[in-house]
């Protein structure tokens, strides 16, 4: 790669190749089932057969009998290896520690572990063990009713009144089913003991945080705990926050100081890390003639696990997206006999803006008015929720903007009145999104070595969304080196604590540590020039610059100073260093609202005759900040929108109401998105900075790509069929409701 200029439009903001992708593509770089050590044994879990009851007995002889079978644990003889997860740093879904007691409470919860030489020895032992139940009834219904008393998240003004008095108004429930993440790449652990201290090698989008929540859950200190994630294959906000199996292999490591390594397979991805819970959500939005709001409520219920609680936060966009003088957004959940619920791609906001942004289609239907401007109609000058500016908000230029790019003026919003060049049914619909910015505390090292090259050092990690290649673009802004030149060292929680990578917060939080800790490597290399570079003694810092590692006095010419690893070789040091912090952005969170933006315009074709829907382009404007690499944020969009599709039409887990097992739990089964259906993608960053979080201006966009599609492609469902749809996924069965003419 040729050298880059030491200016930020030539490295900020270029679409780069990612650094990690030889690695990747010539299957040098090792994920977490990849690595193998002396000794080194596998462990394979023993999943409960019913969803909510008791173990009566487990048996473990058979499997102790068989060839390669080192041990059987459970919870006779496992109870007090680890410890229930308590409040003091750390999070974790599920607090209940593995084989604590005979309570099983969801199909497939780990009753045994069984550890043997081989992984196939394992299988074939872990089939061999014996257990017997007592069932109780489950109750896995996606129907829901609140058992808690309802939440508010936001409220302003009266609701009711205003929703009683208005002209036009909609009422309406949107459900949305449980998700699988199904990363390719399987949950899994690699665990160590040496006697004093553990180390896992992890699946982990936080390594951080997985370090302090095993650390506890094993009685250890934090410092004898290392967490190494050296590439992901992705996550989703699946691998978020650590799961039993990390437990499991790490408590027999150390019972059998061996090395152990534990992979979830595909079938227990389904019940054993993790899902998007599914969401009830109740829309009413009232509006004078004119399509000015007048009131917004929104109440929503989602599923939680026997034993532990999580907010699948559908309110969180509410109370600022729109202008409304009367709003109130409230929740309440139910528990169920299924395992905990997580983070998912956009957790909250997607389920929640796909009902809201539905609302709002349908609303523009009742007023019979454009939904495009509908929307234009409704923007806020300020955050109404808490009543701070905006610090950066674009959605209008992202509405129009996309409306231009795909011709929406040509829309004629008669159902079924369109059609392409072959005849075929087309609809199109549109949505809003948005999504949360924020900055967490993180640090970062630069190094400069006597080679003339750079290493930056930060305990984050990259889970496939591009952060080794964009934080190497921060420190080549500052430093003119070129990418090929710079050294990107995360995954280890060894290193300086870095941000966990989710919420889409991983690379604003990282600009201002790594250019603070580069800027300190600078001054640390000029200090050192004045110290040993004869021509330089004496002189003041203030009257030497730095420019493509380079040190030369100001206004001369560049030749005549010292290239920094010269310096380094002649002082006979290996290397200098500087660190840097960002302190997260809780100081301007209360003083400003701090959001991405964007739109999403959807065109669908639907053939009546055999009922056959795709969607066939889409057309997504991003307000996302300062993008650093558009090559890498364009990649992420493109994702988000494919998963957007699968949402809108395939993805659902199944449960059977008898045993509440997942009975889809295969990816043969549990249908996404596949290259056949992937459509046509136009993808525009709008590109303007937002220094509120950083002095670059990024703010996150791996989720807000997702957020919004389903109800723009649920929209155009409705265009093209006049089927209106309000439980996802789409279905066949839905379409065939459609009475328009062909």
């Amino acid at each position: 790669m040729a050298p880059v200029s030491n200016t930020a439009e030539a490295v900020i903001g270029h679409g780069f190749t990612r650094i990690d992708g030889p690695k990747k593509v010539t299957g040098t770089a090792r994920y977490t089932s990849d690595h193998a050590f002396p000794g080194l044994v596998h462990a394979v879990p023993v999943t409960a057969t019913i969803t909510t009851g008791r173990i009566t007995a487990l048996d473990p002889g058979a499997a102790l009998q068989m060839p390669g079978v080192i041990q059987v644990f459970h919870s006779g003889n496992f109870s007090d290896q680890v410890y229930r997860k308590q409040s003091g740093g750390g999070k974790t879904d599920e607090a209940r520690p593995p084989l604590a007691d005979d309570r099983i409470t969801y199909y497939g919860q780990y009753v045994a572990l069984v550890v043997a030489n081989t992984y196939e020895q394992a299988v074939a032992g872990a089939a061999a063990v014996k257990v017997s139940y007592a069932a109780d009834q489950a109750n896995v219904s996606m129907r829901l009713s609140a058992e808690e008393k309802e939440s508010v998240d936001t409220e302003r003004g009266d609701v009711t009144k205003a929703f009683a008095n208005a002209p036009v108004k909609i009422d309406h429930t949107y459900t949305t089913p449980p998700h699988a993440h199904n990363p390719i790449e399987l949950h899994a652990t690699v665990a160590l003991w040496n006697g004093k201290e553990f180390t896992l090698y992890e699946t982990s989008q936080a390594i951080m945080n997985h370090r302090m929540v095993m650390a506890q859950m094993l009685g250890v200190a934090p410092e004898q705990m290392r967490i190494i994630t050296e590439y992901l294959g992705s996550g989703f906000g699946g691998k978020l926050w650590p799961w039993s199996h990390s437990l499991l292999a790490a408590a027999a490591a150390r019972q059998l100081q061996r090395p152990v390594k534990l992979v979830v397979d595909r079938e227990m991805m389904f019940h054993n890390v993790g899902h998007r819970t599914n969401t009830q959500q109740r829309i009413r939005l009232s509006a004078d003639a004119s399509g000015k709001l007048q009131s917004v409520q929104h109440d929503y219920l989602f599923h939680n696990a026997r034993l532990d609680t999580y907010k699948e936060n559908c309110g969180e966009a509410t109370g600022y997206l729109y202008s409304s003088p009367n709003l109130r957004a409230a929740w309440s959940f139910a528990r169920r006999d299924i395992a905990p619920p997580t983070s998912m791609r956009g957790p909250g906001a997607v389920p929640g803006l796909y009902a809201l942004e539905s609302g709002m289609n349908e609303l523009a239907v009742a007023l019979n008015i454009d939904p495009l401007q509908l929307r234009l109609i409704n923007e806020p000058a300020t955050d109404e929720s808490t009543g701070t500016p905006f610090s950066s908000r674009h959605l209008t230029e992202c509405l129009t903007t996309g409306a231009e790019r795909f011709g929406w003026a040509q829309r004629d919003p008669r159902p079924g009145s369109m059609r392409n060049g072959a005849g075929v049914v087309i609809g199109w619909g549109m949505a809003a999104c948005t999504w949360m910015a924020k900055a967490l505390p993180a640090e970062a090292t630069v190094q400069f070595d006597s080679q003339g090259g750079a290493t930056v050092l930060s305990g984050t990690q990259d889970i496939g969304t591009g952060t080794y290649t964009v934080v190497a673009q921060m420190v080549a802004q500052l430093t003119g080196l070129p990418l090929t030149r710079i050294e990107v060292t995360i995954g280890d929680s060894s290193l300086p604590p870095g941000p966990m990578s989710g919420g889409s917060m991983a690379t604003g939080s990282l600009v201002p540590a790594v250019q603070e800790a580069t800027q300190a490597a600078i001054d640390a290399a000029i200090a050192v020039a004045i110290e040993e570079h004869p021509p330089f003694h004496g002189m003041q810092a203030e009257a030497l610059t730095f420019a493509r590692m380079r040190i030369y006095p100001k206004g001369s010419d560049p030749a005549s100073g010292i290239e920094v690893g010269q310096l380094l070789s002649n002082a006979r040091m290996k290397y200098i260093s500087g660190s840097g912090k960002t302190p997260g952005s809780k100081d301007v969170d209360d003083k400003f609202s701090i959001h991405s933006y964007g739109a999403h315009f959807v065109e669908v074709t639907w053939e009546p005759e055999m009922a056959r829907l795709k969607v066939n382009r889409v057309v997504t404007v991003i307000d996302g900040g300062k993008v650093i690499n558009p090559r890498t944020g364009r990649n992420q969009i493109e994702g988000a929108i494919m998963m957007g599709v699968g949402m809108a039409l395939f993805e659902a887990t199944e449960y059977d109401p008898r045993t509440g097992q997942p009975v889809n739990s295969n990816l043969a089964d549990y249908i996404v998105t596949t290259h056949a259906d992937a459509p046509e993608v136009d993808i525009t960053f709008l590109d303007y900075p937002d220094t509120t979080l950083n002095p670059l201006g990024a703010r996150g966009i791996g989720e807000i790509g997702l957020a919004g599609v389903s109800a723009a492609i649920t929209d155009a469902v409705r265009h093209a069929t006049g089927v209106v749809v309000r439980d996802l996924p789409v279905r066949i069965e839905d379409l065939l409701k459609s009475t328009l003419a062909t």
